[in-house]
C-alpha cells in the first residue's frame, strides 16, 4: 500500500501525463462530471459518477473501421487504424470496472474484436472507492463491492491522502512512475474507509434489491409476463438509458461517402429505437413493448444465460437519474419479482 499526500496529487498527475495520456473525471459547464484529458490546472471532480461511463475509451461512440478508395472499377481497402498507445483512465468506480468484464465477454470472445482488444491491452485502469454512494446506487445487488474497486490500481481517498494499491503488472509500473511522491503505509485508514462505505451501502434505498429471481433459464417465465405492458407504456424510446449504460454494446455499421472515397464506421445503437436491426423484410420488434422487453430481458436473462450467470447490469444508477420518464431496471426488477422480502 502506497500513500500519496493530496498536496502532491497534481505533481503525481503531471508525472503520469508526461509518460501516458491521462484522463480523469472533471466538472463540465453543466455541473456534471465527464472524462477529459488532464492538463495543468485541471481539477479532479468529486462527483460519484460521470454522466457517461468510461466504456467510451474502449468502445467509442463512433469509430472509423476502414476506408475504401474508388478509382474506376478498382477499389482499394485502407486500414484506418493507428498504432495504439498506452493510456491511463483515473477515477473509475467499482461498478464501471465490473462493466469491462461484461464488455470483454462480448468483444474478446473469439473471433475477438481487434479494435476493442487493442484498447483494452493499452488501457491502464485506476479505480477509486466510493466514499459517497448515491441513493440511486445498487451495485451490491450484483455482488459488486464499492469498497473493493479493483482495476490495475485501487485507490482510497481520505481528507488529506490518497492510498494506492497495485493489482496488476501494469498497475505496478504506473505506481513506479510516481514513486517519488508516495511512501509505504499500512492499511488502517483504508480498512476504516471500507467499513464506512459498507455501512452507507446498507442504508441506501435500494439496499434490499436482488436479482435472485432472474438469470439464465427464465425466458419462459418472464417473456409473456403481463407487467411488460404497464411498464413500457410511458417509454419514449429515446435511448438515453442505453447511451449512459456502461454495459450496453449494440452498434450499427454505416458507410459515409466523402467525395473521394468511402469511410466505413460504427456507432452506438439502441435496442429501444424503432429502426434497430430493421431489415428489408421490416422490423422484427414492431412495438415499443417488444423493444422495452428486449432491453431488460437481455440484462437480466439472456446475457447471464450465455455468460455463466453474470448479469449485464452493474448497478451504477445512471439510468435511474437520466431517464426522462423515470423508468428503469430497478422498477422492472421489482415489478417482476426481483425485490427481496422485507
Amino acid at each position: 500500500m502506497r500513500k500519496l499526500s493530496l498536496e502532491n496529487l497534481n505533481l503525481a498527475f503531471a508525472s503520469i501525463a508526461a509518460k501516458y495520456p491521462l484522463y480523469l473525471p472533471q466538472d463540465n459547464s453543466a455541473g456534471d462530471a465527464e472524462y477529459k484529458k488532464w492538463e495543468q490546472g485541471a481539477k479532479w471532480s468529486d462527483k460519484t459518477n460521470t454522466v457517461k461511463s468510461p466504456k467510451d475509451f474502449f468502445f467509442p461512440q463512433t469509430e472509423d473501421l476502414m476506408a475504401f478508395q474508388v478509382s474506376g472499377k478498382s477499389i482499394d481497402i485502407i486500414d484506418t487504424r493507428k498504432e495504439s498507445e498506452d493510456f491511463v483512465v483515473f477515477g473509475v468506480r467499482a461498478c464501471d470496472v465490473k462493466s469491462f468484464e461484461v464488455l470483454d465477454n462480448v468483444f474478446l470472445t473469439e473471433p475477438a474484436d481487434s479494435y476493442y482488444a487493442s484498447r483494452r491491452e493499452h488501457g491502464i485502469i485506476v479505480s477509486v472507492a466510493c466514499t459517497r454512494p448515491l441513493e440511486t446506487c445498487f451495485c451490491k445487488a450484483f455482488s459488486i463491492d464499492p469498497s473493493e474497486p479493483a482495476g490495475d490500481v485501487s485507490c482510497y481517498k481520505t481528507d488529506d491522502s490518497l492510498y494506492l494499491s497495485a493489482n496488476t503488472e501494469k498497475g505496478e509500473a504506473l505506481l513506479a512512475v510516481i514513486s517519488e511522491y508516495t511512501e509505504e503505509a499500512d492499511d488502517a485508514a483504508v480498512s476504516k474507509q471500507k467499513e464506512s462505505i459498507n455501512k452507507i451501502m446498507d442504508r441506501l434505498p435500494l439496499a434490499s434489491l436482488t436479482p435472485a429471481s432472474f438469470g439464465g433459464g427464465k425466458t419462459k417465465e418472464f417473456f409473456d409476463a403481463p407487467e411488460w405492458k404497464s411498464l413500457s407504456e410511458a417509454c419514449l424510446g429515446c435511448g438515453t438509458c442505453t447511451f449512459v449504460c456502461p454495459t450496453c454494446q449494440c452498434y450499427d455499421i454505416k458507410d459515409f461517402k466523402t467525395g473521394s472515397g468511402v469511410i466505413r464506421y460504427r456507432c452506438w445503437d439502441s435496442c429501444m429505437y424503432s429502426e434497430f436491426t430493421k431489415m428489408s423484410a421490416g422490423q422484427p420488434r414492431t412495438s415499443q413493448l417488444e423493444r422495452f422487453r428486449q432491453r431488460f430481458m437481455h440484462k437480466l436473462v439472456y446475457y447471464p444465460e450465455n455468460n455463466n450467470g453474470l448479469f449485464s447490469c452493474v448497478g451504477c444508477g445512471r439510468c435511474l437519474s437520466r431517464c426522462p420518464i423515470h423508468m428503469n431496471i430497478v422498477k422492472v426488477m421489482k415489478a417482476l419479482g426481483g425485490k427481496k422480502d422485507e
